[in-house]
């Protein structure tokens, strides 16, 4: 199993995104599990994209369009960094 460590940006944009929404809150936390346990799970759909903020990192499926933004800490890849979260578009767009 992974551990994290989270970016004070992962942080407090997670804070407006699931504001008095736990249901939203509850799928990226199920997200956040299955990341956890395995980042290559099929229901996450994984893969590297082209960030805004961070440059080529990872991003994985929370809901239809909530992303998780993350990469590995190093070649060992025994932590995952959270760097952000957001989605396609709008106010908290993740991609390029």
């Amino acid at each position: 199993m992974y551990k994290f460590r989270v970016a004070f940006s992962y942080k407090n944009t997670f804070d407006e995104i699931v504001r008095n929404n736990e249901t939203l809150k509850k799928r990226v936390m199920v997200a956040l599990g299955k990341l956890a346990e395995n980042p290559k799970h099929s229901s996450l759909h994984s893969h590297k994209v082209n960030t805004l903020a961070y440059g080529q990192r990872w991003s994985s499926s929370a809901t239809g369009d909530i992303r998780i933004i993350w990469d590995y800490d190093n070649e060992n890849r025994l932590i995952i960094l959270l760097l952000d979260i957001g989605s396609h578009s709008g106010t908290h767009k993740v991609y390029k």
